[in-house]
């Protein structure tokens, strides 16, 4: 599977006297009577909080397009940074441009079928999207993600306990699509924001491996609150991928055009 289609850890030990443990112990209780009391937040209450920290619903429904630029890592022998840009517009619609040596790598989906131009790998025409690429791109969520309007996009959502991720203490949520597709979502239990969901599996080796994509280091633009780098990680895989986001800009001019099938001539980063 082409690997742009897009679309990424506390200790503490104490020497404690008898009266230290006993006093632990009570904090322990408190802590665990606490940890019941939030844990026992339901679903829907965890989406709502979800939805409020990153701007509200009426603020995300506003916004018909969204343009975002920065760098991916792709590894290799050299670890190598390429500048990118990702535009969607509702409903389902996506095109992402990577530069990469003078060259420019398009991906374009327009909610229905999508297609690829790939010079630098020697493949200097329209290529359509292979079977499981097109699937994953039929799974992806709209440009507000996957909880915003989340019953209005067909998915239910069960609140599944709470685990650690990344040091911290989450809600993890089991988000089934109206296609039946099945990924597991991860909320900060202080925040409410995102913390990691499930990627779609790759095979690599011959065999499948699970995906997690984190999220991180949240910026707020223009009352919208927005992770700025994404990680993918493939499980027994040595390396993962990175996305920096450097620039957001909300409604950003856009036509169909430029999520139909593409011109050679005209598969130009928009950038340029």
């Amino acid at each position: 599977m082409n690997r742009f289609l897009l679309l990424g850890l506390g200790l503490a030990s104490l020497m404690a006297t008898p009266a230290m443990a006993v006093a632990a112990t009570a904090a322990a209780k408190a802590a665990a009577s606490e940890g019941a009391t939030v844990s026992r937040l339901s679903a829907a209450q965890i989406v709502d909080r979800n939805v409020a920290a990153r701007g509200g619903l009426q603020a995300w429904r506003a916004v018909g397009s969204m343009s975002m630029s920065g760098k991916i890592d792709v590894g290799g022998k050299q670890e190598t940074s390429l500048p990118f840009v990702m535009t969607m517009k509702r409903p389902h619609k996506s095109r992402f441009e990577l530069r990469f040596q003078e060259q420019t790598a398009v991906q374009v989906y327009d909610g229905v079928q999508g297609w690829k131009v790939r010079p630098f790998l020697g493949r200097n025409e329209v290529e359509p999207f292979t079977p499981v690429e097109a699937k994953a791109a039929a799974a992806w969520t709209e440009l507000d993600g996957a909880l915003i309007d989340y019953a209005g996009k067909g998915t239910t959502i069960e609140q599944q306990g709470m685990e650690s991720v990344e040091g911290h203490s989450a809600y993890k949520l089991k988000l089934t699509m109206k296609d039946h597709v099945e990924r597991h979502l991860w909320i900060d239990a202080k925040t409410f924001l995102e913390l990691k969901i499930d990627g779609e599996p790759r095979k690599l080796d011959g065999r499948m491996h699970n995906v997690a994509i984190y999220y991180r280091d949240y910026k707020t633009e223009n009352g919208l609150t927005l992770p700025y780098v994404l990680e993918t990680v493939v499980t027994g895989a040595k390396a993962s991928h990175k996305i920096s986001i450097e620039h957001v800009t909300l409604n950003p001019p856009t036509t169909d055009a430029m999520f139909g099938k593409p011109q050679l001539a005209l598969a130009k980063a928009s950038s340029q």
